[in-house]
């Protein structure tokens, strides 16, 4: 049985090499098509887990208020441009938030964008004023020091953690911990803790948490104010919180809580005249993103697959001409007494060969391109064994679906009628 199946198999394999070139086009067809169906899955599975990463990094079990400047209108620019601007949220609106979820842990944040120097070494970036249990909800490790504490907050402390980027721009020589820089003009905070590298992409104001500072938001009540001088417009705002970030026990918690300060919010900031409140849920940002991920990932293999089944028509077309070109060939084995199946089993066995060696190549060059990709549009690439395995099945089976009838018309031919064409 093995010896028949190897001389079928051997038999194929001569039969095609008598076409090289013919063989190579059709093969071609499965190549690209596998191909392409792996790097397309690799690029949308990549950027697929991008976008799940920010929404985890900004906790599942989040939900994250943030002060937006509104819009203005008429009205509003043709006001004097020494007047104050205030919008946002409010310490008074951070209490009542905690008011109203007590299981919930609540964390106030305050962004000051301020010069930082130390020495000769300077930096423009975001002093954040913040709470202890920032560093928590936030996810983020000390790796140096410590963070700040509750008695830094009480005391007004002139305290402050470097986040991993800004400590190296600092202190490029130096040990950072202790020793003291200046904020703004006149203002000295000692720093007390060195924060592990997050990597991660900017947020709102821009600047990633790796390059902020980190101060006790008493102290940064203290010494900054609530009113500032935007530069871009020249006139003052007011907002004394930026952020509120709300930390629920667990997800099933997230949607009433989500509820519940939509509704807080839509009650102190109507859209209708301020609208100075943007609520950002990560679960239902996840969750949105993983059914994109699924939709998305059915139209790229649903278009890739386009290519294989082009390769299967190439395949189709080359083995029919293939089944003219030896119609005395088949009268003569019929004649010395092969049997139907073995007709069948021959041009079948050219069919896969042709198939499985367009799949293989086209799996090689499937994890090439991916890699290429990555490292010429910093494009995050992500292959899957699964889609491989899945590309590879798929590329193997339509050269036998396609093989089939071709195969079929060969074994059906009658002998005395082959015999006879020339």
């Amino acid at each position: 049985m093995i010896a028949d199946y190897a001389r079928t198999i051997k038999l194929g394999l001569k039969s095609l090499m008598l076409h090289k070139l013919r063989s190579a086009l059709t093969t071609a067809g499965i190549l690209f098509g596998v191909a392409s169906v792996i790097a397309m899955l690799a690029v949308g599975e990549g950027a697929s887990q991008e976008a799940l990463m920010r929404f985890r990094e900004m906790g599942v079990t989040n939900v994250l208020l943030r002060s937006v400047k509104p819009e203005e209108t008429q009205s509003t620019s043709s006001t004097s441009m020494n007047s104050i601007l205030g919008y946002g949220l409010t310490y008074a609106e951070g209490e009542r938030i905690a008011n109203l979820l007590p299981r919930a842990t609540v964390v106030r944040a305050r962004e000051i964008t301020r010069g930082v120097m130390h020495g000769e070494n300077w930096r423009n970036t975001v002093v954040v004023g913040t709470e202890p249990s920032f560093l928590g909800v936030t996810n983020m490790r000390v790796a140096e020091g410590r963070w700040l504490t509750e008695v830094d907050d009480q005391r007004d402390q002139n305290v402050c953690v470097l986040g991993a980027s800004l400590a190296q721009w600092l202190f490029p020589f130096d040990n950072p911990l202790d020793q003291t820089i200046l904020v703004g003009s006149d203002d000295r905070f000692r720093v007390v803790g060195l924060l592990e590298y997050q990597g991660r992409a900017p947020g709102a104001t821009g600047t990633t948490y790796d390059e902020c500072a980190f101060v006790p938001l008493s102290s940064s009540r203290q010494r900054f104010g609530v009113t500032v001088r935007n530069p871009s417009t020249n006139r003052w705002e007011a907002v004394e919180l930026h952020e509120v970030k709300v930390h629920l026990e667990s997800s099933d918690d997230v949607e009433p809580a989500a509820a519940v300060l939509r509704d807080l919010m839509a009650t102190l900031h109507p859209k209708a005249t301020k609208g100075d409140v943007e609520i950002t849920v990560p679960l239902e940002l996840l969750h949105q993103e993983e059914a994109q991920k699924r939709m998305f990932n059915i139209v790229l293999a649903v278009i890739a697959s386009i290519s294989l089944l082009v390769g299967g028509i190439g395949i189709m077309n080359v083995m029919l001409a293939t089944v003219t070109e030896r119609t005395r060939e088949i009268g003569i084995r019929r004649a010395l007494g092969a049997k139907k199946k073995h007709i069948i089993q021959q041009f079948l066995v050219e069919a896969g060969v042709l198939s499985a060696l367009g799949g293989i190549v086209g799996v090689l060059l499937g994890l090439i391109v991916p890699e290429l990709i990555t490292q010429w549009f910093a494009q995050k690439t992500v292959v899957m064994p699964l889609h491989v395995v899945l590309a590879f099945s798929i590329s193997a089976a339509v050269g036998v679906v396609f093989g089939i009838y071709p195969a079929w018309r060969a074994a059906n031919m009658d002998p005395v009628e082959a015999l006879r064409h020339e």
